[in-house]
């Protein structure tokens, strides 16, 4: 039996030799993950996925089912590892929730930190339970029954050796298993690469845009670029002035004049979209078109016309009325 004291309940609770085996555990795969977060050299890796997995899907739930049930016979071993993953699911999300109205808003490095301060937390109060109910009373993980029947069931004398083998044949192939489908979940394959290229109007939809107007007057629109090419890029976008006509033997238009307004270069995060005002002014009322062309590499100096239109990556038009 623990000394009866509130203080002296705290103090034992608080010793290092107390922490039982399965906090012991969780305290070390957050350091882990932690070291796995902030530790540049790891967080890229597939390492820092494999840690901090866990430490957000499992460990919050798990260590608040421990301080809510902390006897032996309150829940069974399926229903703390069930009850542990759904908790975590509901925790995590409200602590995300919770700093968006914070200063530190939702990154990446307060998340972990306050996932960190509640796992600790409730951690403590998990042990200090714990520590007041009877030695035996106390839920424990049973390690030691487990490794002394893993360890009969492969070395023991009974065993023969052809059920020796199978069992680590077995065992290599689960944890081969685990390892390729934790793989596939969390390093996905290559999706198509592309590149979103639009243009909105000016109050950033896609309506009202400036197709009429009168020459010299300055108009607005906003560009937008969405980068899905797995890797950041630089682009460059051009804007021209064109007078066009249709050319009916041929069932296309015909470029007459083409110059160019601007050019200017944005660079993209993979994954990223960036959308920015783009302002622009027409003194040619023969002017008709006003195309976009959006390189992923330098423009072609030697092109001209329909020529450099076809050698954009993308392009867009907007038909004008120039009065």
């Amino acid at each position: 039996m623990p000394p009866g004291t509130t203080a002296d309940l705290l103090i034992g609770s608080l010793n290092p030799r107390t922490i039982p085996l399965d906090l012991k555990s969780v305290y070390l795969w957050i350091l882990l993950a932690l070291v796995g977060v902030y530790v540049p050299a790891v967080s890229e890796s597939f390492l820092c996925v494999v840690l901090v997995l866990p430490f957000i899907l499992f460990i919050p739930g798990y260590l608040l089912i421990a301080a809510l049930f902390p006897a032996q016979d309150d829940l069974g071993g399926l229903e703390r590892v069930a009850l542990s993953f759904g908790l975590s699911v509901a925790v995590v999300p409200l602590i995300g929730f919770a700093l968006n109205y914070t200063p530190w808003g939702i990154r990446l490095d307060s998340i972990a930190l306050f996932l960190v301060l509640f796992s600790v937390a409730v951690g403590l109060v998990a042990q200090f339970r714990r520590w007041e109910l009877p030695e035996e009373g106390r839920f424990s993980v049973p390690a030691g029954a487990y490794l002394a029947a893993a360890k009969e069931g492969l070395f023991g004398s009974s065993v023969s050796g052809v059920d020796r083998i199978l069992s680590v044949v077995l065992i290599a192939a689960v944890v081969v298993a685990a390892g390729v489908t934790a793989y596939i979940v969390v390093v996905p394959r290559e999706g198509e690469k592309f590149t979103e290229f639009y243009i909105l109007g000016p109050k950033g939809k896609a309506a009202d845009y400036p197709t009429e107007f009168m020459a010299g007057t300055p108009q607005t629109v906003i560009i937008g670029i969405g980068n899905h090419e797995y890797r950041e890029v630089t682009y460059t976008v051009e804007t021209l002035a064109v007078q066009d006509r249709f050319d009916n033997a041929t069932n296309r238009s015909v470029i007459v004049s083409a110059t160019l307004l601007d050019r200017f270069s944005v660079t993209v995060p993979h994954n990223q979209t960036i959308e920015q005002p783009y302002s622009f002014r027409v003194t040619d009322p023969d002017v008709n078109r006003l195309e976009f062309l959006l390189f992923k590499e330098a423009p072609p100096e030697d092109l001209s016309g329909n020529d450099l239109i076809d050698a954009g990556y993308r392009d867009l038009h907007l038909r004008l009325r120039v009065h």
